[in-house]
């Protein structure tokens, strides 16, 4: 018979077995670490830095390591909200299981991550881990404790790469400038939760617009080269950020609201998006129609796990979005998709005007950006929307997943909660893991999918390669998915993938011809 994923898991070093010396994540590694310089004379932070080093150098071999088991990592440096989510779920797993057992994380509970889980979740409710309604209850608690305000336990976002309690300054730099910046930014930004979103556009605007405009001063072909990397780092977590400004109608207090309106019709291009096309075509298009028959990003009518498929996918995009979003809009009588065109249309001649002024510049300033932004969309929808259940495809439960990952929630605004994102397309984004809490039930009883250590983007490289196996390690099994083989679970992915036909439209959809 089979193993199942749980027992794969319980054959781990969760339980503080045998294995748990051999099989060193992160943590743990960074706790040996730090006990090997407990005899030099270097004080706690100088400690604390080179495990953290160490730390980071081994997370980044093990992430290589073709033996590192997706099933059974956790990365470290998964965000606060992200570490209780999984670790609920895991628990959720090993109870079901093994009613009579400890909870199985009793590895990762040892490290300081986990310890101030521990402390910061009693101190939130005073309720003993005793059962799924209490546990779950807990962590509600604290991830509502985290977002509020008035609490003790509130963490504004200040920095994506540091949690702002993990950050040690002198205290002269905390006390005259790092807590002043937050105090302001608190009343700058719309939710006082955002102080990292001020942090961004300030670094975008002192350094993408200023070198872009050096660009077109005194072009050199390096600086080209240096300034795409540094736009293709930044896009992903800008994207993101707009994609919270076009959901929330802006990211800054109302009385900055003019600011709010016109910084994207400055940075967007610079990071590959033409003026208001994500908001007619996100907002207005795409959540409209929910990946259905009529969503002109829908993968339905795609084989999702052929390559060929997927190209014609990212070129009918590419090529065609510019006419049939206007298109699309004439259909439904609806003006919006003509203001798309015009905005789309105006993009192009801008960025066309400005390559016969200066070529180069232009080719590394918008045109690359541009391609480069195009495919990561189509490559991250293609990812979100790859699994679609073959018996009900219109349920959002069922049409897209859930990511609990690093690359997603700890620098992208938390698009790892893909199925929260469309349940509640309003709701902030530090809402999303409470939210998925709360609906637990749901989404088990849904047959939702719920991944881990894989980003949208390795998910669909992984999709193209046809690793299911590996997709299946990556799955955190809910509800009847617990008690299935890892190949099972990667039979029932495959299953998702499959290409719609048009008579399969019509029964699912209502759609007599498709599109």
């Amino acid at each position: 018979m089979p193993p199942t994923w749980a027992s794969l898991v319980g054959q781990e070093s969760f339980n503080g077995g045998a294995k748990e010396a051999a099989t060193l994540t992160p943590v743990c590694s960074h706790l040996r670490i730090r006990s090997c310089f407990q005899d030099f004379p270097l004080s706690r932070r100088h400690i604390d830095f080179v495990g953290r080093l160490l730390s980071s150098i081994s997370s980044g071999l093990l992430s290589r390591n073709p033996m590192m088991d997706p099933a059974t990592y956790i990365n470290p440096y998964l965000t606060r909200p992200d570490l209780l989510v999984l670790q609920n779920l895991l628990r959720d797993i090993d109870r079901t299981k093994n009613p009579a057992s400890a909870p199985f994380l009793h590895c990762q509970s040892t490290s300081s991550v986990e310890n101030e889980i521990e402390s910061s979740s009693k101190r939130s409710s005073n309720i003993k881990d005793d059962g799924f309604v209490q546990d779950d209850d807990a962590t509600i608690k604290l991830l509502n404790a985290l977002n509020d305000p008035s609490h003790e336990d509130f963490e504004p976002t200040v920095f994506f790469t540091w949690d702002i309690k993990h950050i040690k300054l002198p205290v002269f730099v905390n006390d005259y400038f790092m807590q002043p910046y937050i105090r302001l930014a608190k009343k700058v930004v719309r939710v006082e939760t955002d102080v990292v979103m001020l942090t961004h556009l300030l670094l975008y605007l002192t350094t993408s617009l200023p070198s872009a405009i050096f660009l077109y001063y005194r072009f050199h072909w390096l600086h080209g080269v240096l300034h795409w990397v540094m736009q293709t780092y930044y896009v992903g977590t800008y994207t993101l950020m707009m994609h919270q400004h076009i959901h929330m109608g802006g990211i800054l207090a109302r009385k900055y609201q003019l600011i709010d309106s016109l910084f994207p019709y400055i940075t967007n291009p610079l990071m590959g998006h033409t003026w208001n096309s994500y908001y007619y075509h996100h907002v207005k298009h795409h959540h409209v129609e929910g990946n259905g028959p009529d969503d002109l990003s829908s993968t339905i009518y795609y084989q999702r796990d052929d390559l060929f498929n997927f190209l014609c996918y990212l070129g009918r995009f590419l090529f065609f979005i510019w006419l049939e979003l206007p298109l699309y809009s004439t259909k439904r009588q609806s003006n919006f998709g003509h203001q798309s065109g015009v905005w789309e249309i105006s993009s192009y001649l801008v960025i066309y005007f400005l390559a016969r002024f200066h070529w180069n510049a232009t080719l590394f300033a918008f045109i690359l950006p541009f391609f480069l932004l195009r495919l990561a969309l189509m490559v991250g929808n293609w990812g979100q929307h790859a699994f679609v259940d073959e018996a009900d495809p219109n349920s959002d439960f069922r049409s897209s997943i859930t990511l609990i990952d690093v690359a997603s929630n700890r620098f992208c605004y938390n698009d790892g909660y893909h199925t929260s994102h469309h349940l509640h397309p309003r709701r902030h984004w530090r809402e999303h893991p409470v939210a998925f809490l709360k609906q637990k039930q749901r989404y088990s009883t849904e047959h939702a999918l719920v991944f881990r250590n894989i980003d949208y983007m390795m998910m669909t490289i992984r999709l193209l390669r046809r690793d299911y196996m590996y997709l299946a390690k990556c799955l955190v099994p809910i509800g009847n998915q617990i008690d299935m083989s890892l190949d099972e679970i990667a039979t029932m992915l495959q299953a998702k993938t499959r290409r719609f036909t048009k008579t399969e439209i019509q029964e699912k959809f209502g759609k007599k011809n498709g599109r």
